[in-house]
C-alpha cells in the first residue's frame, strides 16, 4: 500500500508540473519528481533478481549511481552552454534501448534518453528556482492537451491500485510516463527556431539512414544483432524480417515512418530543385529499408500519415475521398483473400494472432466496463482468462484503445479519448496559417502515423515520439514568441 501511494504522489507531482502556470512553480514540481520517482525505483528493484549478484558489492552500485549523476551533471554544464544540444540529444537517444532484467522480466530501457532528459532537467530547473520575478509570472496557460496528460498519468497510477500486476504499472510509470513528462515539459517551452529544427531533421535523418544502412547488412547476410526471438522466428518462417539495433521490426518501421513524414513535409514545401532530389533519393533509401521490416503496421501508418500529409497540403476533400475508396478496396481484398473477417484460425493467422488478443481484450472489457482489471494487468488477465502460455501471450492487445479499455474500463477509455482530442487539436490548430508550415504539417502527419500503429500494434505513451511530437507541436503551435526556452 505504502508504494501505491508514493506512486500515486510521483504521478500527481510530474502532473501538476505538467500544468503549472509559470516557471518557479515547475521547476520545484521537476525538482521534486526527480528526487521522488529514483527513490521509488529503488525501493520497487530493491529485492529483483538483477540485484542479487551485487548485493554484497556496494561499492559497484555506488560507482554506477555516481557515474550517472556525474554523466547528467556533464550534460548540465554542456546544454547551458549550447542549448540548442539538447532537442539534439533528445533525437539521438530516442532509438536506443539497453535490455535489463527488472523484477524477473526483462524490459528495454532508455537509459541514454533518460540521462539526457536528466541533464535537461538540471540545466533547466537550477536557473529557475532563484525564484525570479519573471518565473513567478504565468507565463502560458496550460491548455486541454496538457491537462490530459497529467489526467492521464494520474489516473494510470490510481487504478494500478486494484492490478493483478502492480509490477508492470509501476515500470511503466517510472520508466515511461514520469521521464517522458519532464522531456514534454523542457521540449514544449523550448525556444524552438526553424534553423534548430532543421538541424534536428538533419540529425534524425542521419541516425535513420544509419540504422537503415545496418538493417540492409542483416538483410543481405542473414543475421541479426538484437532479439533472440526475432532470429529464431527468421530461422522458421520463409520470410526473413530486419530490425536494425532495435528489438522489434515493428518499432524499427514505426521509426523509419516517422522520419520519412517529417522528409517528405519538407520536400511539400521545399522549392529548391536540387535539395528536392536528394530528399526524394533519402527517402527512397529508407522506404527501402522499411520494406525490409515486413511490417505491416508501418505501412498502414505510413499511408495515414501521407494522407494527412496530402490534406494539409493540397486538398482535404479529395483526400478523403480517395482514403475512403483505398480503405474499402483494402477491406474487401483482405476479406477475400485471407477469410479473415471470418474468424477462426484463418484470421488469427492473417493478422499474427492479434485478431485473438483483441477478441481476448474485449472479453475481459466486457467483465469489467467501468473501472477495468487494474493498470498493466492486461498480460496476466488475458492468460488467465483464455489459459494460454507466457508464449501466446502479450504485455498488450496490440490495440491500444482495447488494451486501455480492458485494463482501465470505460473511465480509462474516456481519458484516453480525450487525450486524442487534445492532440490532433494541438497538432492541427493554425498549420495552414501559422509560421513553418511544413513543420507543423510534418508533425501532424507523423503523429497520426504514430496513433495509427498504435491501434495495429502497440506502444502509445509508453513511446517517447509521441511525447516528443506533441511537445514540438506545442512548441511551434504557440502564437506568441518566447524569448528564452523557460
Amino acid at each position: 500500500m505504502a508504494t501505491d501511494v508514493a506512486l500515486i504522489g510521483c504521478s500527481i507531482l510530474a502532473g501538476a508540473m505538467i500544468v503549472a502556470p509559470t516557471a518557479r512553480s515547475r521547476a520545484w514540481l521537476m525538482l521534486a519528481t526527480l528526487v521522488v520517482a529514483p527513490a521509488l525505483l529503488v525501493a520497487h528493484v530493491a529485492g529483483a533478481d538483477q540485484l542479487a549478484g551485487v548485493s554484497g558489492r556496494a561499492g559497484l552500485l555506488a560507482a554506477a549511481a555516481a557515474a550517472a549523476i556525474v554523466a547528467a551533471l556533464l550534460l548540465a554544464w554542456w546544454f547551458t552552454r549550447y542549448p540548442g544540444a539538447f532537442p539534439i540529444a533528445v533525437v539521438v537517444t530516442l532509438p536506443f534501448r539497453i535490455p535489463l532484467s527488472i523484477g524477473g522480466a526483462t524490459a528495454s530501457l532508455l537509459l541514454g534518453l533518460y540521462l539526457v532528459v536528466a541533464g535537461g532537467a538540471i540545466a533547466w530547473l537550477v536557473p529557475h528556482l532563484r525564484a525570479g520575478p519573471e518565473d513567478s509570472v504565468p507565463d502560458r496557460r496550460p491548455g486541454g492537451l496538457e491537462w490530459a496528460l497529467a489526467g492521464v498519468l494520474v489516473l494510470y497510477s490510481v487504478q494500478a491500485l486494484w492490478t493483478s500486476d502492480p509490477d508492470r504499472a509501476i515500470e511503466n510509470v517510472l520508466f515511461f510516463y514520469v521521464p517522458f513528462a519532464i522531456g514534454f515539459v523542457l521540449l514544449s517551452r523550448f525556444d524552438w527556431t526553424s534553423r534548430l529544427a532543421a538541424r534536428v531533421l538533419a540529425v534524425l535523418t542521419g541516425l535513420a539512414v544509419a540504422l537503415t544502412a545496418i538493417g540492409f547488412v542483416e538483410f543481405a547476410t542473414r543475421q541479426l544483432l538484437l532479439n533472440p526471438k526475432v532470429i529464431a522466428a527468421n530461422q522458421v518462417n520463409d520470410y526473413f524480417r530486419v530490425n536494425s539495433l532495435f528489438f522489434d521490426p515493428n518499432i524499427f518501421g514505426r521509426f523509419l515512418v516517422i522520419v520519412i513524414i517529417l522528409l517528405v513535409a519538407w520536400i511539400c514545401w521545399e522549392r529548391r530543385q536540387k535539395a528536392v532530389a536528394a530528399g526524394a533519393v533519402v527517402v527512397a533509401f529508407l522506404f527501402g529499408g522499411l520494406l525490409t521490416t515486413l511490417s505491416q503496421s508501418s505501412y498502414a501508418a505510413l499511408l495515414a500519415g501521407l494522407a494527412m500529409l496530402a490534406a494539409l497540403r493540397w486538398s482535404v476533400r479529395w483526400t478523403v475521398a480517395a482514403v475512403a475508396v483505398a480503405a474499402v478496396l483494402a477491406a474487401a481484398g483482405f476479406a477475400l483473400g485471407t477469410g479473415a473477417f471470418e474468424g477462426g484460425q484463418d484470421a488469427s493467422r492473417a493478422t499474427s494472432g492479434r485478431s485473438a488478443l483483441v477478441a481476448g481484450g474485449v472479453n475481459l472489457f466486457a467483465e469489467r466496463p467501468v473501472a477495468g482489471w487494474g493498470s498493466g494487468s492486461f498480460a496476466r488477465e488475458y492468460r488467465a482468462a483464455e489459459n494460454v502460455s507466457v508464449a501466446k501471450a502479450a504485455s498488450a492487445s496490440h490495440t491500444i484503445p482495447v488494451t486501455v479499455a480492458a485494463e482501465q474500463g470505460v473511465i480509462g477509455l474516456a481519458a484516453y479519448l480525450a487525450l486524442l482530442f487534445f492532440a490532433f487539436s494541438r497538432c492541427l490548430r493554425g498549420v495552414r496559417s501559422g509560421r513553418d508550415p511544413a513543420i507543423r504539417a510534418g508533425i501532424a502527419a507523423a503523429f497520426t502515423a504514430l496513433v495509427v500503429h498504435t491501434l495495429i500494434y502497440a506502444a502509445f505513451l509508453e513511446d517517447p515520439i509521441t511525447w516528443v511530437l506533441l511537445a514540438a507541436a506545442t512548441a511551434f503551435g504557440t502564437a506568441a514568441a518566447r524569448p528564452g526556452n523557460s
